[in-house]
């Protein structure tokens, strides 16, 4: 049961990282609304004994502690300042979890349209996820006041195995987000590439990935997405739209500051090439599928 002395939780976006963290929440005790566009992910939740509302200012209500689970920085915006948006209903010292991966600088402008009314607002991008954003155990990358950190450090306990506390205002955390989403993007396009061929080689690729997954060649990403590929399975834990927005930002924020990034701009046109062909909403390690098609590789599940 919920602890009258805690605060309350809201969390606006009930998808597969968001549904784990609102759970994790009120795993630790605390009394937590959810709120998404979809009626059916509040349905579920409210029947796994938590708290519904149909819109974010609705869930903002009686909440301390609002954490965002969205995809980007537009709808991030939206749920602050849109119609029936946080920013009409949360109390004044509250603080709002942002956890959308954005341009730092997009991160920094809502950051101080949110504390020009006297509320907090912390950066703080996630990793780990969806299995370890149920358990609690997520990796977080804030940046905020101390205030924003202090109001804060309930959900981050409850959600989180690691926190980092990357600077004194909001950008420094979704900048690292966005090194670590180029590593990932990068490394899920060279481990697509690198099945797909050894495919097209005519090797056995559940040998390949015992053999990969022993040896220098190895990454995360490789050992976490090829076995969706030795499946066959697509059904998308991560989608390949993520990865054309994050690396689509890469590139965006390379530009500005003048900075090559060509081996992430061609992970971005594998990503781009996916979504093309018909594969945006299927999970990432999708790129393995387009290279097989170009290329006449024979996958698991494949037909051809």
């Amino acid at each position: 049961m919920p602890q009258a002395d805690k605060p309350k939780m809201a969390v606006i976006g009930l998808g597969s990282m968001g549904f784990g963290m609102a759970t994790s929440l009120k795993r630790a005790g605390f009394e937590v609304t959810g709120c998404d566009v979809a009626a059916e992910s509040v349905a579920r939740f409210v029947k796994e004994g938590g708290k519904g509302a149909k819109t974010p200012a609705e869930a903002a209500k009686t909440a301390d502690i609002v954490v965002s689970v969205v995809v980007n920085a537009a709808q991030t915006e939206t749920i602050l300042f849109g119609e029936s948006g946080v920013a009409e209903t949360l109390a004044k010292d509250a603080v709002f979890i942002s956890s959308a991966t954005m341009d730092p600088d997009i991160a920094r402008r809502l950051a101080r349209q949110l504390e020009a009314t006297g509320r907090h607002y912390l950066d703080a991008p996630i990793s780990g996820g969806a299995q370890r954003a149920a358990q609690g155990e997520l990796t977080v990358l804030a940046s905020g006041s101390p205030a924003a950190f202090a109001k804060a450090r309930p959900a981050l306990d409850a959600m989180a195995a690691k926190v980092y506390e990357l600077g004194d205002a909001a950008g420094q955390g979704a900048a690292f987000k966005m090194i670590n989403q180029l590593l990932a993007g990068v490394h899920i396009a060279a481990a697509s590439e690198a099945m797909a061929f050894a495919a097209k080689q005519g090797l056995d690729i559940r040998k390949v990935y015992e053999v990969i997954t022993a040896s220098a060649g190895n990454s995360w990403m490789f050992e976490n997405r090829m076995p969706h590929v030795l499946d066959g399975d697509y059904t998308p834990r991560s989608a390949v739209e993520i990865f054309v927005k994050d690396l689509g930002i890469i590139q965006d924020m390379a530009r500005s500051a003048r900075f090559p990034v060509p081996v992430a701009a061609a992970a971005l046109q594998m990503f781009l090439m996916t979504s093309a062909s018909g594969m945006g909403r299927d999970d990432d390690a999708s790129v393995a599928r387009m290279y097989a098609k170009i290329s006449g590789a024979k996958l698991p599940g494949e037909a051809g």
